[in-house]
């Protein structure tokens, strides 16, 4: 069946797939129907960019900065409950938020900056992937990188298969990394000080060397399009609307939360502790880079499998980021431009963008240059970070919109708390950046270029903070994106003159002409077309004279000539060549006020070619287009 489309609503395809409304034959099934968008969102908080952060940590303040990952995780907690509030209680997602709320302005560059952000973090995650190839199977990175646009056609299939079997996969993925990472762990147990990790708990900053890594590993844990994400991931479980099934769909969904990012902390505080229990006890203070760890790991472990569950970790912890960034991006375009693409080329464009300046930098500057673009797209993910959080926490504190479901004062308090803390150490860390690249460059155009670029950031950060308030003092925001309910009385039923219905010859032709005669009037024409798609035709179009066309003429003829023995107007119309092209042109020079033509349901790879004409048909035509599933 072809899924169903719907332009206020997050990612159609899937939109409330997972019914939580029947009754369960235990409590637990009723929970564990509510679980899996938290593991979509836990990804983030372990993909690539995290490692990098991770490993230099461990490696030059050994188990210091534990308690940094905790606080990180604590913040991302609270954060994705709120992106989980809003669009459980108001069926939306943070894009759409956002549209209904500022000007179109001010969302044009949310939108940018959103997409921007997805980019970076693709980038990532492709550079992740291939360095995981290339240590395991010895690859150039080059090579690697092109490698990882394939996956494009992974999350096709997953998308078929449904969202709870896209879930799973995703969960696959992450126990691959826990166990892994446990089993990194088990060979180094006798290196592990179990008091200096429990003393990692404790808040301590030992200089500012510390500091500045305790900034990267927040900046890389809280991602802003997870924020756009899980508020659309959450509808996909259809709930009921009154009060009590909303409360338990929120107690769930915290619990979901709870229990999956805790995984993601689990996993990127083994990577910290590996780190300092084999890097820093053994004197290797300066391991910072991916590649560095895995050659190591081989040397101070004394097992040639440790590195190889460090590659395998790494590649799954690249692919299931891929997938929810895909997905991220489908929520971002839609929410704020109402604008739907295939999601296999929305895939293929976000893959795109993010390998084409990772192969520039590899041909031109080499493999050494990677890790200065993981610490770039770090950067970019940190400069997005404010305007993904500064409106969500507007929107969920609005008892307006919210209802009896807007947070309290203590949850206000934490929430913008956090949000100035984020805000702050991100500005600073881009701000140190921008300061070195003063001091040691002479290019003036781009200091102009920062400094310009600086102020749109502070306007723009101040408009998402503001403009929320103005408007809410103005009048309340709509709670759905639909247009008022308007009266019915002044319908108008149309009335068809001239029919038009697309043949292929099919034994489904017979549903084709039922559907017409049942929405055309007295003394209604049907203009019965076909296309012949055979070589001759496609060269010589109407002089063609081959087998196919006379047949597929005379089959056509023999339908006009029954029709008309019925009573009814009919005429038959062949093309040639491009069907889609044909059908348009006919309908077209005809004057037909409605167009009926079959759906056949194809799935998988079918999809790609036999629903294009549809869809290219309805986007060419202006009149009414009757698609009956066949």
């Amino acid at each position: 069946m072809e899924p169903k489309h719907h332009h206020d609503i997050s990612l159609g395809d899937v939109h409330e797939s997972v019914d939580t409304t029947q009754p369960q034959p235990s409590k637990w099934k009723r929970v564990l129907s509510f679980f899996g968008p938290a593991y979509l969102i836990s990804v983030g908080y372990m993909d690539p960019g995290n490692w990098a952060t991770d490993l230099q940590g461990g490696s030059q303040f050994g188990y210091k900065l534990i308690w940094v990952l905790l606080m990180s995780n604590v913040m991302a907690l609270l954060l994705q409950s709120l992106s989980a509030r809003l669009g459980v209680v108001r069926g939306r997602d943070l894009a759409q938020a956002n549209r209904e709320t500022y000007p179109a302005y001010a969302n044009y560059a949310l939108y940018v900056l959103a997409e921007v952000a997805i980019a970076a973090c693709d980038l990532a995650e492709v550079l992740g992937m291939a360095i995981g190839l290339q240590l395991l199977t010895g690859i150039p990175l080059v090579w690697g990188v092109a490698i990882t646009v394939l996956d494009t056609f992974l999350l096709l299939f997953l998308q078929r298969l449904g969202m709870r079997r896209m879930e799973a996969f995703i969960i696959g993925l992450i126990f691959i990394i826990g166990l892994s990472f446990f089993i990194e762990l088990v060979f180094a147990r006798h290196d592990l000080n179990y008091g200096q990790i429990a003393s990692g708990f404790i808040p301590n900053i030992p200089n500012n060397t510390a500091l500045y890594i305790a900034i990267g590993i927040i900046g890389a844990t809280v991602m802003p399009h997870n924020l756009y994400l899980h508020s659309a991931l959450v509808q996909t479980r259809k709930i009921k609307r009154d009060k009590a099934s909303i409360k338990r769909a929120l107690r769930f969904n915290i619990l979901d939360s709870t229990i999956a990012l805790n995984l993601a902390f689990l996993v990127n505080a083994a990577i910290l502790i590996l780190a300092a229990a084999v890097f820093h006890a053994s004197g290797r203070h300066d391991v910072a880079e991916i590649k560095e760890a895995h050659h190591l790991l081989d040397q101070l472990l004394g097992t040639g499998l440790a590195p190889i569950l460090f590659a395998v970790a790494l590649i799954a912890a690249g692919q299931s980021s891929t997938v929810t960034g895909t997905l991220a991006g489908q929520v971002v375009m839609e929410g704020y431009l109402r604008l739907r693409m295939n999601p296999w080329m929305r895939r293929l464009l976000t893959r795109l963008i993010a390998i084409i300046p990772a192969v520039i930098v590899i041909l031109i500057k080499g493999e050494k240059e990677i890790d200065y673009l993981l610490v770039l797209s770090q950067v970019i993910l940190s400069l997005q970070l404010s305007f993904a959080i500064i409106p969500l926490i507007h929107f969920v504190s609005d008892k307006k919109t919210m209802g009896s479901f807007a947070i309290g004062p203590l949850t206000k308090i934490a929430s913008w708390t956090i949000a100035l803390v984020l805000a702050y150490l991100n500005i600073r860390m881009v701000a140190g950046q921008a300061i070195d690249y003063f001091e040691s460059s002479g290019n003036m155009f781009w200091k102009i270029v920062i400094v310009i670029s600086g102020l749109a950031f502070v306007v723009l950060l101040l408009i998402a903070f503001i403009y929320p308030l103005l408007k809410r003092m103005r009048r309340s925001i709509p709670l759905r994106l639909h247009p008022e309910a308007s009266s019915l009385q002044s319908l108008t039923i149309p009335a068809y003159d001239k029919i038009a219905i697309a043949f292929d010859f099919s034994e489904k032709d017979k549903t084709l002409l039922s559907h017409a005669i049942g929405q055309g009037s007295t003394g209604c024409k049907y203009i019965l077309i076909h296309i012949v798609e055979s070589v001759p035709a496609r060269v010589y179009h109407k002089e063609s004279d081959d087998m196919e066309t006379r047949k597929d003429k005379e089959h056509l003829d023999f339908y006009a000539q029954e029709l008309k023995e019925r009573g009814f107007h009919a005429e038959a119309k062949l093309g040639f060549g491009n069907r889609t092209k044909e059908i348009v042109k006919i309908v077209k020079e005809t004057g037909a006020e409605l167009l009926i033509i079959g759906g056949h349901r194809h799935t998988g790879l079918k999809d790609w070619f036999y629903g294009e004409t549809i869809e290219s048909v309805r986007h060419d035509l202006t009149i009414p287009v009757l698609v009956v599933n066949v």
